[in-house]
Formats: C-alpha cells, structure tokens, sequence
C-alpha cells in the first residue's frame, strides 16, 4: 500500500532486471523483498547496491503499463508501514491500465483513460498518474482533468509529460470495490 505522495524521482538504467539510479530516494530501511512504487508500480526489490535497486518485472507488467521497459525518469515511493500517515490516498500500485496525455498545460493535465476505466473517473474523486496521488477536477467527453500544483510538478516526473505520452492509471480503490459489491 502506498500513499501517492511521491518521495524522489530515479532513473531506469536497465531493463533485464529493471534497474532504478534512486537519486535521493531514501534507501534506509529498504530491503530485498520490500515493495516500492515504481512510476505506479508496485515492484518487488531484489537487488541493492550504492543507490541502485533492481527489480524483477513480468511480461504481464510490462503489457499493461508505460515507462518500464526503457531507460527514463521514474517517481519512487516506499511502501507504507503500520503507523505511517496517509497524505495522499490509498494506492496499491496495480496499473489499473494506461492513459493518453491529450493536452498538457503549465498547471493543467487532461488524460484520456482506457475506455473500461472511464466508468471509475469521477469529479473530485482521487487517481494516481505514475505514481502521484491527484485530484479529479473536471471529466468531459471520455477525458479527465487534474490541475498541477508547482509543489508535485517540482518533485514528480509529471514536468515532462507532454501531448501523446502515455501514462500509468491506477483508479480509487473505493470506487472498484463499490461497482463490486454493488454487482
């Protein structure tokens, strides 16, 4: 379980195991086995070493998400410990699929989902963009709207999105229980 609250941008600096530079991720207390959200993704660590992890990706994970299968900057957040406060929201880091950039402005990001996840996007309900906590402020049309604050675009890799790329969605977790349990 993870929080959405972005602790430090890495670099993928291979693929086969995904290896992540950390940067100035805090690697105190993390261990092999531990899980850490990787641009979204919850990833188990099996490899540390002078601020580099390393991680054993599925093909099934890189079906069904971007960003994993190629040198690039990635958001990197520790898992939640018992105790820990909950800033953002409760994450999992299971893509839940991947979205389109449509348009990219300095405070504005507007998503189009896949179409099965649409139904799950709701006003000023929570989503998670590669890994950051966000807000829903406007769904028009199949697309969705979340404003930018200087804070998140400063410590996230969110900066350099623009029109086109693709982008690891994970939808509230209340929200697919609901539409469960209400089936």
């Amino acid at each position: 379980m993870f929080t959405g609250l972005v602790q430090a941008v890495g670099t993928i600096t291979g693929v086969k195991p995904l290896a992540v530079n950390t940067g100035r991720f805090p690697l105190s207390g993390v261990g092999i086995g531990d899980s850490i959200c990787v641009q979204g993704c919850c990833l188990t660590v099996i490899r540390k070493a002078r601020g580099k992890l390393w991680f054993d990706v599925s093909q099934e994970t890189l079906r069904v998400t971007a960003g994993l299968d190629r040198p690039g900057t990635v958001n990197l957040e520790k898992s939640l410990r018992l105790g820990d406060p909950v800033g953002g929201h409760f994450v999992t880091g299971h893509v839940d699929g991947v979205g389109v950039v449509v348009r990219k402005q300095k405070n504005l990001l507007a998503v189009r989902p896949p179409r099965a996840l649409a139904r799950y996007v709701a006003r000023k309900g929570s989503i998670c963009i590669d890994g950051v906590s966000l807000t829903v402020n406007r769904v028009k049309g199949g697309i969705f709207e979340v404003n930018l604050i200087p804070h998140t675009l400063k410590v996230t890799t969110l900066k350099r999105l623009v029109a086109g790329d693709r982008v690891n969605l994970e939808v509230d977790l209340i929200a697919r229980y609901a539409e469960k349990l209400l089936a």
